[in-house]
Protein backbone atom coordinates (compact mmCIF):
# COMPACT_ATOMS: atom_id res chain seq x y z
CA UNK A 1 0.00 0.00 0.00
CA UNK A 2 1.12 3.30 -0.88
CA UNK A 3 1.33 6.08 1.81
CA UNK A 4 0.46 9.74 0.31
CA UNK A 5 2.25 12.10 2.05
CA UNK A 6 -0.90 14.36 1.61
CA UNK A 7 -3.14 12.08 3.56
CA UNK A 8 -0.57 11.42 6.59
CA UNK A 9 -2.94 13.24 9.33
CA UNK A 10 -5.55 10.67 8.42
CA UNK A 11 -5.49 7.17 10.95
CA UNK A 12 -6.76 5.18 8.42
CA UNK A 13 -9.32 3.96 11.52
CA UNK A 14 -13.01 5.46 11.21
CA UNK A 15 -15.38 4.92 13.87
CA UNK A 16 -18.82 3.89 12.02
CA UNK A 17 -20.98 4.82 14.92
CA UNK A 18 -20.17 8.13 15.01
CA UNK A 19 -21.28 8.37 11.28
CA UNK A 20 -24.57 9.48 10.00
CA UNK A 21 -25.60 7.17 7.02
CA UNK A 22 -24.70 9.63 4.47
CA UNK A 23 -21.38 9.40 5.22
CA UNK A 24 -21.22 5.89 5.20
CA UNK A 25 -22.89 6.20 1.89
CA UNK A 26 -19.76 8.85 1.08
CA UNK A 27 -16.96 6.88 2.87
CA UNK A 28 -18.05 3.69 1.04
CA UNK A 29 -18.34 5.63 -2.63
CA UNK A 30 -14.87 6.95 -1.97
CA UNK A 31 -13.56 3.50 -0.82
CA UNK A 32 -14.48 1.34 -4.05
CA UNK A 33 -13.50 4.75 -5.93
CA UNK A 34 -10.30 4.12 -4.67
CA UNK A 35 -9.84 0.12 -5.05
CA UNK A 36 -10.90 0.93 -8.50
CA UNK A 37 -7.72 2.93 -8.80
CA UNK A 38 -5.75 0.54 -7.61
CA UNK A 39 -6.88 -2.07 -9.73
CA UNK A 40 -6.27 0.17 -12.65
CA UNK A 41 -2.53 1.34 -11.58
CA UNK A 42 -1.76 -2.95 -11.13
CA UNK A 43 -3.07 -3.90 -14.87
CA UNK A 44 -0.86 -0.93 -15.76
CA UNK A 45 2.11 -2.00 -13.96
CA UNK A 46 1.17 -5.68 -13.71
CA UNK A 47 2.32 -5.63 -9.96
CA UNK A 48 -0.11 -7.78 -8.08
CA UNK A 49 1.54 -6.32 -4.66
CA UNK A 50 2.58 -10.07 -3.83
CA UNK A 51 6.49 -11.19 -4.04
CA UNK A 52 6.78 -14.01 -5.94
CA UNK A 53 8.28 -17.57 -4.73
CA UNK A 54 11.73 -18.29 -6.03
CA UNK A 55 11.93 -21.46 -7.36
CA UNK A 56 9.83 -23.89 -6.39
CA UNK A 57 10.29 -22.98 -3.20
CA UNK A 58 12.09 -25.80 -1.70
CA UNK A 59 15.61 -25.58 -0.01
CA UNK A 60 18.76 -26.52 -2.05
CA UNK A 61 21.41 -29.01 -0.97
CA UNK A 62 24.52 -29.24 -1.32
CA UNK A 63 26.33 -32.48 -2.20
CA UNK A 64 28.29 -33.81 0.61
CA UNK A 65 31.65 -33.49 -2.36
CA UNK A 66 31.01 -29.84 -2.94
CA UNK A 67 30.87 -29.28 1.54
CA UNK A 68 34.16 -31.45 1.62
CA UNK A 69 35.82 -28.94 -1.31
CA UNK A 70 34.43 -26.04 0.59
CA UNK A 71 35.77 -27.42 4.44
CA UNK A 72 39.30 -28.16 2.66
CA UNK A 73 39.48 -24.89 1.08
CA UNK A 74 38.78 -23.08 4.42
CA UNK A 75 41.20 -24.97 5.93
CA UNK A 76 44.02 -24.01 3.61
CA UNK A 77 43.39 -20.58 3.77
CA UNK A 78 43.78 -20.79 7.81
CA UNK A 79 46.89 -22.68 7.45
CA UNK A 80 48.39 -20.19 5.05
CA UNK A 81 47.18 -17.17 7.82
CA UNK A 82 48.53 -19.18 10.73
CA UNK A 83 51.92 -19.92 8.59
CA UNK A 84 52.09 -16.15 7.79
CA UNK A 85 52.13 -15.23 11.18
CA UNK A 86 54.25 -17.37 12.98
CA UNK A 87 54.03 -19.07 16.02
CA UNK A 88 53.12 -16.04 18.80
CA UNK A 89 55.50 -15.35 21.61
CA UNK A 90 54.19 -15.52 25.07
CA UNK A 91 54.99 -12.97 27.58
CA UNK A 92 55.70 -14.43 30.83
CA UNK A 93 53.69 -13.81 33.74
CA UNK A 94 54.70 -11.50 36.27
CA UNK A 95 54.78 -12.93 39.61
CA UNK A 96 55.32 -10.86 42.81
CA UNK A 97 58.45 -11.61 44.87
CA UNK A 98 58.16 -13.28 48.26
CA UNK A 99 60.01 -10.03 49.94
CA UNK A 100 57.05 -7.98 48.18
CA UNK A 101 54.15 -9.80 49.27
CA UNK A 102 55.39 -9.47 52.57
CA UNK A 103 55.56 -5.97 52.36
CA UNK A 104 52.10 -5.89 51.03
CA UNK A 105 50.94 -7.91 53.50
CA UNK A 106 52.31 -5.80 56.30
CA UNK A 107 50.87 -2.80 55.29
CA UNK A 108 47.13 -3.84 55.14
CA UNK A 109 47.40 -5.03 58.28
CA UNK A 110 48.87 -1.65 59.31
CA UNK A 111 45.92 -0.34 57.57
CA UNK A 112 43.41 -2.38 59.18
CA UNK A 113 44.64 -1.84 62.89
CA UNK A 114 44.70 1.98 61.74
CA UNK A 115 40.80 1.42 60.96
CA UNK A 116 39.92 -0.24 64.33
CA UNK A 117 42.18 1.65 66.29
CA UNK A 118 43.82 -1.07 67.88
CA UNK A 119 47.33 -0.05 66.45
CA UNK A 120 49.48 1.58 69.31
CA UNK A 121 49.54 5.69 68.71
CA UNK A 122 53.02 7.21 67.77
CA UNK A 123 53.72 10.21 70.66
CA UNK A 124 52.91 13.40 69.45
CA UNK A 125 55.93 15.59 69.69
CA UNK A 126 56.82 18.63 68.94
CA UNK A 127 58.40 18.94 65.20
CA UNK A 128 61.78 20.25 65.27
CA UNK A 129 62.90 23.40 62.81
CA UNK A 130 64.37 21.61 59.86
CA UNK A 131 64.91 24.75 58.14
CA UNK A 132 67.55 26.13 60.43
CA UNK A 133 70.70 24.56 62.40
CA UNK A 134 70.98 26.42 65.59
CA UNK A 135 74.54 28.30 64.21
CA UNK A 136 72.19 29.98 61.79
CA UNK A 137 69.63 30.72 63.87
CA UNK A 138 72.42 32.48 65.93
CA UNK A 139 73.44 34.53 62.93
CA UNK A 140 70.04 35.81 62.49
CA UNK A 141 69.32 36.82 66.06
CA UNK A 142 72.81 38.26 65.66
CA UNK A 143 71.52 40.76 62.45
CA UNK A 144 68.52 41.56 64.05
CA UNK A 145 70.06 42.84 67.50
CA UNK A 146 72.27 44.72 65.40
CA UNK A 147 69.39 46.39 63.25
CA UNK A 148 67.11 47.22 66.17
CA UNK A 149 70.29 48.89 68.12
CA UNK A 150 70.50 50.96 65.25
CA UNK A 151 67.04 52.04 65.06
CA UNK A 152 66.94 52.53 68.80
CA UNK A 153 70.25 54.82 68.60
CA UNK A 154 68.39 57.38 65.53
CA UNK A 155 65.78 57.61 68.14
CA UNK A 156 62.86 55.76 66.11
CA UNK A 157 60.68 53.34 68.04
CA UNK A 158 59.14 51.11 64.70
CA UNK A 159 61.20 49.98 61.63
Amino acid sequence: MTVYPQLSYYSGMINLNDLTSSQLKRVIAIKQRIEKLQGKLESITGDSGERPVRGNGRRRHMSAAARARIAAGARARWARWKRAAGKPTRKHKRRLSAAGRAAIIAATKARWARVKGTAPKAKKGRKSDRRTSPEVRARLAAIARARWAKVRASGQSKL
